[in-house]
């Protein structure tokens, strides 16, 4: 009896500590608006769903053909094979979560139409085994989510030192065109944007690094604040600021807009903070990063160092 006396008193003070750090988590998932991760129940079971999905524009049953319409910009000799794979099978589980609302008991087969800004073309058919039979559902397209690879976007950003931003101002071009047009991207890493609704070819960096950060199971949610964002996993909450480029400003990152951005990301209480931009870094993006470690700018001059950290994992 004597010794369990204390043994409760311990075992109530673990149980108050871990409610005190469970409530400060979920006051600072709050404060940044993140959510957990969004469940989807199917009747095959229920899948978890932290992944990025193509967006439905319309869906219409023609006699026995189910034809689902996707927001996806593709590339300009049309889809490829991994595109097709990846439409159809989204198609998929398109009709899947439809067929509680529709008949779909004469379809015999699924069709994924995709593109943007004219008439949707014709991606892929699957026919289906049985007549209103669907084959099991996929639960995560690789394609469209990435975080099963080792490599992590943002912890790839925080590792080692820090780039320093060049001193040489002949090769900036004081007008700035789109960065996808600059940038060598990966084809996994091509496809999971165009699935996402981005074109590469006329993307800006922020829709470039909100684009990486899904596709690696982050849950990215808009910020109060225009321009900004959190990005959660693993329990690790990221506070995100774009800075966009006016075509009549000036290319480089302007100083007034680096301490408000560390203003805002202090008050955020995140665990991180990135600075996106498709201007240039100052040098002094250095001096700010080593005075406060926790953040980072990720500036047109490293978004290529970003991206081929992505080719190599």
């Amino acid at each position: 009896m004597e010794l369990l006396v204390p043994t409760l008193i311990f075992a109530f003070g673990l149980l108050v500590v871990w409610f005190l750090l469970r409530r400060n988590m979920q006051a600072r998932k709050a404060a940044l608006g993140v959510t957990d991760k969004k469940k989807i129940g199917t009747d095959d079971g229920i899948a978890v769903h932290d992944r990025p999905r193509p967006k439905v524009v319309s869906f219409h049953v023609r006699n026995d053909v189910a034809e689902v319409t996707f927001d996806v910009p593709l590339p300009e000799d049309g889809a490829d094979g991994v595109m097709q794979d990846l439409l159809v099978a989204e198609a998929l589980e398109v009709v899947r979560e439809k067929r509680h609302s529709l008949p779909i008991s004469q379809v015999a087969k699924v069709t994924a139409f995709a593109g943007r800004g004219g008439t949707p073309v014709k991606v892929g058919t699957m026919e289906l085994p049985t007549r209103g039979e669907l084959p099991p559902p996929v639960v995560a397209a690789p394609q469209l989510h990435l975080g099963h690879v080792g490599y992590d976007p943002i912890d790839a950003q925080f590792a080692g030192e820090s780039e320093v931003p060049s001193t040489v101002t002949k090769s900036r071009s004081d007008t700035l065109g789109p960065i996808g047009v600059e940038l060598r991207i990966p084809k996994a890493v091509e496809v999971g944007l165009r699935g996402q609704g981005i074109d590469p070819a006329d993307m800006n960096s922020g829709q470039l690094v909100s684009g990486l950060l899904r596709l690696f199971g982050y849950a990215v949610v808009d910020g109060t604040a225009p321009g900004t964002y959190s990005a959660s996993k693993g329990g690790s909450l990221t506070f995100v600021r774009e800075v966009a480029h006016d075509p009549n400003g000036s290319p480089e990152l302007d100083e007034k807009d680096m301490r408000t951005f560390l203003v805002d990301f202090i008050a955020s209480k995140a665990d991180r903070g990135l600075l996106v931009s498709d201007k240039y870094g100052p040098f002094s993006v250095y001096q700010m990063e080593k005075s406060e470690p926790r953040i980072q700018f990720v500036t047109r001059e490293r978004l290529q160092k970003f991206v081929d950290a992505l080719a190599l994992n």
